[in-house]
């Protein structure tokens, strides 16, 4: 294609929101005129299918719930006036409480305020509330914000000594659904220890965000935490960032969640839209559509050139993979869809994988995403006439004219500057994205098998853990792994038993390994006997 084609192509598939001076282009990813007729009455019915899921239709059919996230942005579009006014009233709570906390209304037992927030939780009660905090976090905010996002005692343990004698004033977030994710749970009673320890009142320093009457309701309400958020079951985890999950967090920083709302509810507007070229959402899913082939066959590189957008890879990451990355269709058909998503961050991948991205494996499509607006102020020129946002924008487009030279496919997307506004509507374009193109390939973009199918097997293997310990102490003597596994009646487990006396052992757990660890089969495990003292 010369280079006139090419500029008329880019104006022909140039989308731009001008009240949020947002841009998007596909227009060097490689479909035709005929693939986009072929296409669309599948986009028709996805947009109905939209629709629905916004009226109220039981989108989540494992668990019968509806999937309301987009309400959450526009509440009057809620489809009774009893959840209208439970997201209201929410936000209305969240901006009160935040209030009260960031000018000392609120306090620690015998200190003058909070000075830190700790945020426990995981997935999508994770991935945003980080994310946005990195995009949008003042310099100097009123609370230090720091996050528990795993059960690694490391992890824990660096945490709690970053905030060393902060902890008193510490507020602590506790975020879980239904009170029983497992890495949430143990990171919470992590923290109650910590806090036990120095000799304080957890209760008076925390604050659950959780499902009405959860496990972690419960023991919020009965032990007199500080306050209680609910989660909606209409929301998803994926899709949680614009609720109390995302918007308490953010609030507490200083930072503005009705901007980040509005902005949300902007895109919600513009993907409602029943034309492909006027509307982002389904010209994304298009672009995602026909570069995969409908089957995920390449994977998406999410490259934004801007810092504060780092972790806006690992926050699609579960959005997308969670939602599409599915065994069956609708019709039961095993179609083992998905888009895998990585990156980091621009011009950073520029001395790391854009060389393979360039020349190596053509097994994937990036998305460039640039900030027109360097800084606040002007910038000093490193070159005659040059700064260093000139280097970065230069960078961007000289990846995206070097990629496209070597036949990869790439889209843009362009906004003018990281405000909540804005990220709230990249937030919602992406959310958007993703229920257009579940509806393209038929799967039910709102459940995740896999997902509970992972947590059961991680509690078997913990079930398994307390049979080896149990038998290790009535024997009394060393076992091979061999005869471990014989008593306790799990032969074609043995591989297991042996990983976890592995890591008994290495944590002092009670259990000893006798032999070579390069030769499992000839080794013996035992329990250390207790000394009475």
């Amino acid at each position: 294609m010369d280079a006139a084609a090419l500029w008329n192509r880019y104006q022909d598939w140039l989308y731009y929101h001008e009240d949020l001076g947002l841009y998007l282009d596909i227009s060097r990813t490689t479909f035709d005129d005929a693939f986009v007729k072929q296409m669309e009455p599948r986009f028709e019915q996805a947009f109905k299918d939209i629709e629905a899921i916004e009226a109220g239709a039981i989108a989540n059919p494992d668990e019968n719930r509806m999937v309301g996230h987009y309400w959450l942005r526009d509440p009057d579009l809620a489809p009774n006036d009893e959840l209208k006014h439970e997201i209201t009233d929410t936000l209305r709570d969240i901006e009160n409480f935040a209030q009260q906390i960031r000018t000392g209304s609120l306090y620690p037992p015998g200190q003058e305020r909070f000075t830190d927030l700790l945020s426990i939780g995981i997935g999508g009660s994770a991935l945003g509330p980080e994310f946005v905090a990195q995009a949008l976090g003042p310099v100097d905010p009123p609370l230090q914000i720091h996050f528990i996002d795993n059960t690694d005692p490391d992890g824990i343990d660096k945490v709690l000594a970053q905030l060393g004698n902060r902890l008193k004033t510490t507020l602590v977030l506790v975020i879980s659904k239904s009170g029983g994710t497992p890495e949430t749970r143990n990171g919470m009673l992590e923290v109650q220890a910590a806090f036990e320890k120095r000799g304080l009142n957890f209760a008076k320093n925390a604050v659950a965000t959780t499902g009405l009457g959860s496990k972690l309701d419960k023991i919020a309400e009965s032990e007199g935490w500080l306050a209680r958020f609910p989660m909606q079951d209409w929301v998803g985890g994926r899709t949680s960032e614009l609720s109390s999950v995302g918007l308490l967090p953010a609030a507490l920083q200083g930072i503005d969640i009705r901007a980040i709302l509005a902005g949300a509810k902007e895109m919600d507007a513009a993907t409602r839209v029943h034309d492909l070229q006027q509307n982002p959402a389904a010209l994304l899913a298009l672009a995602w559509y026909h570069t995969g082939h409908g089957q995920g066959e390449k994977d998406m590189v999410i490259l934004p050139y801007k810092d504060s957008l780092l972790l806006f890879s690992r926050y699609l990451q579960q959005l997308i993979m969670e939602s599409l990355g599915k065994e069956k269709d609708l019709d039961g058909n095993r179609v083992c869809q998905g888009i895998a998503v990585y990156g980091n961050k621009g011009s950073t991948d520029q001395h790391a994988y854009v060389q393979q991205l360039r020349e190596g494996v053509n097994n994937f499509f990036v998305t460039l995403i640039e900030v027109l607006k360097d800084r606040e102020g002007d910038s000093v020129e490193v070159d005659p006439g040059v700064t260093s946002g000139d280097y970065l924008s230069g960078f961007l487009q000289g990846t995206r004219q070097a990629l496209f030279e070597n036949n990869r496919q790439s889209i843009t997307i362009t906004i003018p500057e990281v405000t909540p506004r804005l990220v709230g509507a990249l937030i919602a374009l992406y959310e958007r994205a993703v229920t257009i193109y579940a509806s393209l390939v038929n799967i039910n973009a709102y459940h995740q098998p896999g997902v509970e199918a992972g947590k059961k097997a991680a509690a078997s293997v913990l079930s398994l853990q307390n049979q080896v310990v149990e038998i290790l102490k009535q024997t009394g003597q060393p076992l091979s792994l061999e005869e471990l596994a014989s008593k306790i009646g799990a032969s074609e487990k043995i591989e297991m038993i042996y990983k976890i006396v592995r890591h008994l052992a290495a944590n002092g757990r009670d259990v000893t390994i006798e032999g070579n660890p390069g030769h499992p089969a000839e080794l013996k495990v035992k329990a250390e006997q207790k000394v009475k003292h």
